[in-house]
């Protein structure tokens, strides 16, 4: 099994100057921005773990974008309705309503759709809870990640259900967090 992941880190390769970088650099977080390879790994590893849940391929492929709240409040506005930011958006590609073949040709990669995180929120939030941005966008990634394998949160219990299968997903990869669940 093999996941490609395309990291398209636009909020830190953006026209921000290095005085405006240094301070998105958050001092306990010595890792921002996070390699692709990072990146790679956490997807790989979430993959693995949740491969049960959905169609079987040798290769499966997601996009994860990087960007700042000007951006994502765009993009909140034109798919969901709501003309402000957000932390991140799942557009999963599971969701159409297209007969998928219950094994994929090897040759074939899935694609499973595209997370787009905030990083500007991401920040926010990491401050509020007391932990690293690398931790906050770990957390964001694996919430869209789900999304794109067919997770909801429709209701309290779905909503619980998902927080907890994000911690644990970040437990796997060794990122242990204190959230409110």
């Amino acid at each position: 099994m093999y996941l490609e992941v395309s990291v398209q880190d636009y909020f830190w390769s953006s026209s921000l100057s290095e005085v405006e970088k240094l301070k998105v650099q958050d001092s306990k977080d010595e890792l921002y921005p996070i390699s692709s390879e990072n990146w790679a790994y956490w997807f790989r590893k979430w993959l693995e773990i949740l491969q049960p849940n959905i169609p079987p391929a040798q290769n499966y492929e997601l996009s994860l974008r990087l960007t700042g709240d000007s951006e994502i409040q765009i993009l909140n506005h034109q798919y969901r309705y709501q003309n402000q930011p957000t932390d991140v958006l799942a557009f999963a590609a599971l969701e159409v309503n297209v007969p998928i073949p219950e094994v994929i040709d090897s040759d074939l990669q899935l694609y499973l759709g595209d997370i787009v995180i905030s990083v500007d929120t991401a920040l926010r939030q990491a401050r509020q809870q007391k932990h690293s941005l690398t931790t906050e966008l770990a957390w964001l990634a694996a919430h869209g990640f789900l999304h794109l394998l067919g997770w909801d949160h429709l209701d309290e219990q779905s909503w619980q259900e998902m927080l907890k299968q994000q911690l644990f997903l970040l437990h796997v990869v060794g990122i242990t967090i204190e959230k409110q669940i």
